[in-house]
């Protein structure tokens, strides 16, 4: 298969009309004959990607920073230690709270003994037992307070750029780092309505990010918003695409598109169709009294893809079109082409 190179002209005014429907020198061009060929329709939008998971750490009290337990990019477990902040108050409080508690088990204890031997009342034995899980209490309470102190990964995945430094004083929301879990990217994109019965769970979509040319990754939708936008009549759906290498990143901006079908159509070269507006036409070569000629004809067009026009209507298979060099022809003009090499009047089928 021969493809034909070359760009959509546009024309500002009417061209002159060939003299004597066919007289004159006939101009070589490169001609071909009309194919068919395969388009898909597809539904192509915009998305930004994200992580599965992303979350930016903070520390929810103010304190200095004592040790940094990540570098930056680092790959993180879940419940991995990050950092450790200043935490001399909390150790004093959770070792005041055992000395209470270790009394209160003492205490407890002894009234126990005393009431099971009926020397003190059951009643007593009770109130000390109350005191024994008081005290229990507070010393929970102080663990949960230095836990504050230790800042944990809430998931697996990796840490972005940080700053942060033993000594650091952060104050409640200040950021520490970033953590990203990009094994799997989202692509969060809205459609138009009419295409809500094309859209379902598991569907195979593609993603393009434009940051990485020529790469496509292959994805699925896994979710479908439950309402439309009243003011855009679209809906959101979410689709999901394996990341193993890292390659997407959040933030990029991708180019999800979704295949609906497959169909065989009249199909010519971009260098063979002229757009004037919104109308599209063809220089359709037919036998003049002298030779051929070039005749512009008018056709409506369809998908652009792969280098070619879907045509649905104005030509059929089997006519015979100039193929591309269209600035040297004018309608009703006479025109040449033999056997010859592409571009040299030699004749194409378009398949």
């Amino acid at each position: 298969m021969l493809v034909v190179g070359g760009a959509k002209l546009a024309f500002g005014g009417k061209e002159k009309q060939g003299a004597g429907g066919g007289g004159g020198r006939a101009t070589p061009v490169s001609q071909l004959v009309v194919g068919q060929r395969l388009f898909t329709d597809r539904i192509e939008v915009l998305g930004v990607a994200k992580g599965r998971q992303s979350v930016t750490i903070t520390s929810n009290t103010a304190e200095l920073i004592t040790a940094v337990h990540f570098s930056d990019g680092q790959t993180v477990s879940r419940g991995q230690v990050l950092v450790e902040l200043k935490a001399d108050q909390e150790n004093a409080g959770i070792s005041e709270a055992r000395a209470r508690l270790a009394q209160a088990e003492r205490d407890y204890q002894r009234w126990k003994t005393l009431a099971d031997k009926g020397i003190a009342p059951r009643a007593t034995a009770e109130q000390y037992l109350a005191s024994l899980e008081t005290a229990r209490a507070v010393v929970g309470s102080a663990q949960a307070q230095k836990l504050d102190r230790v800042i944990r990964a809430p998931f697996s995945g990796k840490v972005g750029i940080s700053d942060i430094a033993p000594g650091t004083l952060i104050s409640p929301g200040t950021a520490i780092a970033t953590l990203d879990d990009v094994s799997v990217i989202r692509v969060d994109f809205s459609i138009p309505d009419r295409y809500l019965t094309t859209l379902r769970i598991g569907l195979p979509i593609m993603a393009r990010p434009d940051a990485l040319p020529g790469e496509a990754f292959q994805g699925r939708i896994a979710q479908i918003d439950t309402r439309i936008d009243p003011a855009t009549r679209a809906i959101k759906a979410r689709a999901e695409f394996p990341n193993p290498e890292g390659r997407m990143r959040p933030g990029m901006l991708v180019k999800v598109a979704i295949d609906q079908g497959v169909r065989t159509s009249v199909a010519v070269p971009e260098a063979a169709v002229q757009f004037e507006g919104t109308q599209a036409s063809v220089f359709l070569i037919t036998q003049g009294p002298k030779g051929q000629i070039a005749r512009r004809t008018n056709v409506a067009t369809g998908l652009d893809q792969g280098g070619y026009v879907e045509i649905q209507s104005g030509l059929k298979v089997g006519d015979k079109i100039v193929a591309d060099g269209l600035n040297r022809v004018q309608d009703g003009a006479p025109v040449g082409g033999g056997q010859g090499k592409p571009g040299n009047g030699g004749e194409r089928k378009a398949r």
